[in-house]
């Protein structure tokens, strides 16, 4: 047996499933399947008793999980430990994010990262979800933070949040008529167009989302595309057209009234916002800490 056979064993029984277990671990559900298996075989025993709605542990998987736990505390306390090591031991972290997770979702992972780990250095820049996928292919950052997923070589994508896209609109009579049906949005190939940029994650994710309503791109009057987002949402909100970002952009403009905004119909539950690393490369012990609190404040929201 390994240490990531009893980690992913503590992880399904704490949890009663497998596909968290994986969630959690970064894994694969068929991987988390194939530890306990190995486990089971290598002990000649069961470890737990499936049925189709949960997953509980048999005698000797309660048995085997008070050592298991031991092992795995015993692991973070080295971890811990050495993690601890001086600041010349360490590397900087280089982080590359698209401008949702930049600006609404690493603050968190960085404070809880900062109080975890005082000593640690961090270099985020902020870019398009196309140069942060080939600043991580280059290895030129350790670490990626995406709205959306392209087939580059090395990539190794996890999803950690779910995000939607709304249709922003000015908050005047005529588009809260359009408000009033949201399943209907037909109207918008009548309307002036305000877009992210090319390369957004955004705007990628917004042309795939129409056109499995039949809209396509060149359907659309677009009169501007526009890199920052906080002067799209200001156009919008002076009448110059609509746009489609994202919900977490646009909160604060909604609950003030200053636009009005709806969900795309039949977007299923969202899109995924991933971290990505170049699996070509050894993580440095630094950044897989910071994966582990990337883990931590947004995984067991999904």
């Amino acid at each position: 047996m390994n240490l990531k056979q009893l980690e992913a064993f503590v992880e399904v029984a704490e949890g009663g499933s497998f596909s968290k277990a994986a969630k959690t671990l970064f894994l694969t559900q068929p991987t988390i399947s194939a530890h306990i298996s190995a486990l089971e075989k290598e002990l000649e025993v069961r470890l737990f008793v499936r049925n189709t709605k949960e997953v509980n542990m048999s005698d000797d998987g309660q048995k085997l999980y008070r050592y298991a736990r031991q092992i795995v505390d015993l692991e973070k306390r080295i971890e811990e430990e050495f993690g601890a090591a001086k600041e010349e031991g360490r590397k900087c972290i280089t982080i590359a994010a698209s401008t949702i997770p930049s600006q609404y979702l690493l603050p968190k992972i960085l404070i809880r990262f900062r109080e975890r780990y005082p000593d640690e250095q961090l270099r985020v820049m902020e870019m398009d979800s196309s140069q942060v996928v080939d600043q991580v292919v280059s290895h030129v950052v350790d670490i990626g933070f995406t709205g959306t997923v392209l087939e580059k070589k090395h990539c190794k994508y996890i999803p950690f949040y779910k995000d939607d896209l709304v249709i922003i609109m000015p908050n005047t009579e005529k588009y809260r008529i359009f408000k009033s049906n949201p399943k209907d949005i037909s109207w918008v190939r009548q309307e002036a167009v305000i877009l992210r940029e090319e390369g957004s994650g955004t705007r990628k994710e917004a042309e795939k989302q129409l056109k499995s309503l039949g809209i396509r791109m060149a359907d659309l009057n677009i009169v501007a595309s526009i890199e920052n987002q906080e002067t799209i949402k200001k156009s919008v909100a002076n009448g110059m057209g609509i746009s489609i970002l994202s919900r977490l952009a646009t909160e604060d403009e909604v609950k003030e009234e200053r636009i009005l905004a709806i969900p795309i119909p039949y977007a299923d539950d969202g899109r995924d916002i991933n971290v990505v690393y170049n699996k070509n490369y050894q993580l440095p012990a630094s950044a897989e800490r910071f994966l582990k609190i990337v883990k931590e404040v947004y995984l067991n929201e999904r």
